[in-house]
Parts: structure tokens; C-alpha cells; sequence
């Protein structure tokens, strides 16, 4: 059984705990991830899976604070970061390193032919859950399907550039990830965090 938890507490996340909530780092780190684009609310709500009020009061304490602008297009509210400050810098670099690396593999991975799911396991998902423990410095990726290894490493070499974090990358066959191998078993048996994909939770 695959053991996917999703936060609901508002304590503090031991992913950064200098936040109020996980869904606070994965509003944050969407939009300063791309600070180029503008975002609807209910496209945030939808990529962050949050309701569209929360996200909206998520929006409104990062406006406050000069962190992001927004305007209304008809009945649309579109946001976007502000990175061109000393503090939105610093927070961009600190968003790709704690939040970033689940939109940023999912935008890199989605792209790879053949890679029918992916998801991030170890020590950054025990973060994600809740475990107490150090920022983790590095990713363990779970690739399931049959990319090629050229596609799929030179998405990973991009998205390593891009966090600043090296990425270990384990790739199996839809086949293998529904087997009773020992190293599937104890992936299984602890956090994981989905980045896109039919984790096949029922086929094993």
C-alpha cells in the first residue's frame, strides 16, 4: 500500500518552518517559480489542490506584503511575483530549494515520453509529510514507464540546474513498480509525494 499524506494542519511545515502551512510554500513557490506568468485563483486552487478561498486569502497576505500584484480582468483575478526586490530574490532561491521541486519536475517530466508516472520519495517526502528532520539537500525521484534514459536525465540535468539540488533518479517498468521487490515494498510503506501520474495504488 502506498502511503500518500496530504497535510491538512495549519503548525508550522518542517519542510521550512519559518512558514505557516504547506499550501503557503506551494503558492508561493508556484508563482515565484515562474514570476513571468499570471495566474488565475482558481488555476492555483487546482494545481495546489485548495479550495478557491483559500487560495485567495493565501494571495491577498502576499499582496499585502508587496510579494506579488495583481489586477482584475473582468471577473478574474491574475497574479503574479514580484522578483525584482531584494526580499522577492531571496525568496524565489529559497522557494526553489523547499517548494520548488514538485512543479518543477512535473513541468520537466510531464514532457518525457514514455515516463507514465513520477513521484519523489526519501527524505524531502518525509519533509512534505511532516517527519521532523534537516532540509534535505537532494531529491530522490521515482520514474515509472519506459523513458529513455537520455530524455529522462537530461529533463532531470535541467531541473538540477535550476533548484540547485543533485537528483537521484530511479527508474522502473510499470511491471516492476506492481512487483513485491524489497526496495518497492519499503517505498511503498513510507511518505511519497505524487508529482504526476497513476501511482497504480490498486494494481499492486
Amino acid at each position: 500500500m502506498i502511503v500518500i499524506i496530504h497535510v491538512m494542519k495549519t503548525s508550522a511545515p518542517t519542510l521550512l518552518p519559518l512558514l505557516r502551512s504547506n499550501l503557503q510554500g506551494e503558492v508561493t513557490a508556484l508563482l515565484f517559480l515562474h514570476p513571468e506568468r499570471q495566474y488565475t485563483v482558481s488555476e492555483i486552487a487546482a494545481l495546489t489542490n485548495a479550495s478557491q478561498a483559500t487560495v485567495s486569502r493565501e494571495l491577498s497576505r502576499l499582496e499585502d506584503a508587496g510579494l506579488l500584484e495583481s489586477r482584475q480582468v473582468g471577473k478574474s483575478r491574475l497574479v503574479n511575483a514580484l522578483v525584482h526586490t531584494p526580499v522577492g530574490q531571496a525568496l524565489q532561491q529559497l522557494m526553489y530549494v523547499t517548494y520548488g521541486p514538485v512543479p518543477a519536475l512535473r513541468e520537466a517530466l510531464a514532457q518525457v515520453p514514455r515516463l507514465e508516472a513520477a513521484a519523489i520519495y526519501g527524505s524531502w517526502a518525509k519533509r512534505r509529510s511532516g517527519e521532523p528532520g534537516q532540509v534535505p539537500h537532494d531529491l530522490d525521484v521515482l520514474a515509472i514507464g519506459t523513458p529513455s534514459r537520455h530524455a529522462l536525465y537530461e529533463a532531470i540535468d535541467d531541473v538540477e540546474q535550476r533548484l540547485g539540488l543533485e537528483i537521484n533518479v530511479k527508474k522502473l517498468s510499470r511491471e516492476g513498480w506492481n512487483s513485491d521487490d524489497p526496495f518497492v515494498k519499503t517505498v511503498r510503506s513510507r511518505p511519497i509525494t505524487p508529482i504526476f501520474g497513476d501511482l497504480g495504488d490498486n494494481d499492486a
